[in-house]
Formats: structure tokens, sequence, C-alpha cells
């Protein structure tokens, strides 16, 4: 067992700056994600800041129709919420989608946010690997990969992200909000993970020692939904997922946002889909060709080629879903 020191927070303030002195100090929520890794050993901190107790765990109506969602809300009691299940049904629908019904009782909305973006050798300290330790190699490349992305890779890493919650906020252009030694800031959640490039080891733009405090919602999406495709009917990390709001004018789509999981080291915004659908009639031969667009750049591995006509069949699938799009 690799010691370390335990703190719990009694504010945001002393939080972070006990862990922005300590460049080995992490903050504890849930610990769902981070436990496993200090048991694996992928994870040694000399410093536990336990923030699970701050008063963070409220959701707050906006006056745009909105929401704020504190970090420390439960995955659990977020996706039962009234007003997420009313206004952000894709929201409440990916929720329910990840882990357990156990896990989703502890795992919180920042620390969803935090999971590491990761393959089985990530997990695997016996082999190499460029998240754990910058230029060791990727083992997934030439080994297995069959869960690997699909979109902005690099040589350095093809890891996917696991979050479902995620996707969904991506496509609600949700906010998040984190608190640093300088103060507060936000971040758009399209733009808070990061694709590999040669950093694989940050999976996001925060700085050490911020700490997320909210996440916003702006306005309401009754018109959206999740889908998620996985090997087994729970418990299990999306092989391909796509979250979507979409937006009607007559039989044409005005607005369309979409996201995908599984396929990329980040929540992956599906511009190139979106702008295809703007205008378009609201139809199966509308929503192939955006599929189409948005999956041309794709690069899959000899063991994942597969997710690529697996993400076009679900985005058409959950886009015929919100317009009643013929088969």
């Amino acid at each position: 067992m690799n010691p370390f020191d335990y703190e719990r927070a009694t504010d945001a303030a002393g939080a972070v700056a006990a862990v922005a002195g300590n460049p080995r100090a992490m903050f504890l929520a849930g610990g769902t994600n981070l436990v496993d890794h200090l048991k694996l050993g992928v994870s040694a901190p000399e410093l536990l800041v336990d923030v699970s107790r701050l008063p963070l765990d409220e959701v707050r109506e906006l006056p745009d129709g909105g929401i704020r969602v504190g970090a420390a809300v439960r995955n659990s009691d977020l996706a039962a919420h009234p007003l997420v299940r009313e206004r952000f049904p894709v929201l409440a629908q990916a929720l329910l989608a990840g882990a357990s019904g156990q896990l989703r009782n502890v795992a919180t909305t920042g620390g969803n946010l935090l999971q590491r973006t990761r393959c089985p050798y990530f997990q695997d300290v016996t082999t190499p690997c460029n998240k754990r330790l910058p230029g060791a190699g990727c083992s997934a490349i030439g080994g297995h990969h069959r869960d690997a992305a699909i979109l902005g890779a690099s040589q350095q890493c093809v890891a996917t992200h696991p979050s479902d919650m995620a996707v969904a906020m991506v496509a609600l252009d949700a906010v998040v909000r984190v608190q640093g030694e300088d103060g507060e800031r936000t971040i758009p959640v399209a733009e808070f993970h990061r694709l590999p490039g040669e950093e694989p080891e940050r999976d996001t733009v925060l700085r050490h020692g911020e700490l997320i405090t909210a996440v916003d919602l702006p306005g309401a999406a009754p018109r959206s939904a999740y889908r998620k495709v996985r090997e087994r009917a729970t418990y299990a990390f999306a092989l391909v997922s796509v979250a979507a709001v979409v937006g009607l004018d007559g039989g044409a789509v005005r607005e369309a946002r979409i996201a995908l999981g599984g396929v990329a080291h980040k929540p992956w915004r599906a511009v190139r889909a979106e702008e295809a659908l703007r205008g378009a009639v609201a139809g199966d031969d509308a929503f192939r060709e955006a599929a189409e667009a948005e999956l041309a750049t794709a690069s899959p591995l000899t063991g994942n080629a597969f997710k690529v006509p697996m993400a076009r069949n679900a985005l058409v699938a959950v886009l015929r879903q919100l317009t009643g799009g013929t088969r």
C-alpha cells in the first residue's frame, strides 16, 4: 500500500489552496475512478483532499430556464431530478446508461467529468502507456484496440473517454464552473476535455489545483435523446454513443446539436453533421448524409473499423427518433 495524507476540506478556497500547493495532491469526491487507480498503482498521490462534503450538492433553476448543477450532486440524484427529466431528457438518459445503480449513488457530477480517458493498457502498470508515462509508447495501437478511438486520435494515444454524462452535456452546450488560485472561470464542456496530440497524459484543460464547483445547462432541450451501444446491457462503456438535441421548423431541421461518445479521446462534438443538417428536410437521406459527413475523417484501426458504420447507424436512429423521420 502506498501511504498518503488525507484532509477533509471545509470550504472550496481551502481545498484549492491545499491541492495547488502540492504537485502530488489530488481532490477526492465520490472516488469511483480514483480509488480504483490507487488500488491498481496507476495513481500515487501524496495528499488527498476530500471535497465530497462541500456545499456543492444542489440543483438550482436559472433565469433562462436552464439549471446549475453543483459539482457534488450524485449521478442518481441528477438523473431523477424533475427539472432534468422534464427539460433535459438526454442528460437523464445518459446518466442512467452509465455504470451501475450502486456507482451512480456515489459518483458526482464533477468527478464524472474528470474520469480518466483510458484503455485497458492504461490500467495495467506492467505495459507501456503514454498516458501513464509519456514516451513509453502506446500498447493499444499494436494490441487490443476494439474499444479505441476512430476520431481525433494520435500516435501517442488511441484511448476513448468513458463518460456518458459528458457526451450529453456537450450536446447541451453546458458550461463548467471552476475555482482556482486566481479566482473563478468558466469553460464550455465541449472545450473542457482534450484530444491526445503530443500530450496524452493531459485529459482536460484544468490547471493543477482548479476545482469544479458547478455545471450550467443553458435553456431547455425537451426534444433530445441519448443512445448507447455497448457489449452488454449494463455496466459497460460505450462502443459508440450519440447525444442529440434537435429543433424543427415545419419539416426542416432548424437546429441540431450532436455529440458522440466512445469514438475519441474526448466527447466528440459532431459539428460537420450539425452543419449538414441545418435547414435540411428531416428524413433518413439527410440523416445519413450528415453522419457520413461527420465520419469522413474517421481513422479506425484494424480491430475497430466496425465503429464507423455503428456510429453512422446510431446517429441516424437517434435523429429518426427525435424527428419522426422515415425509415
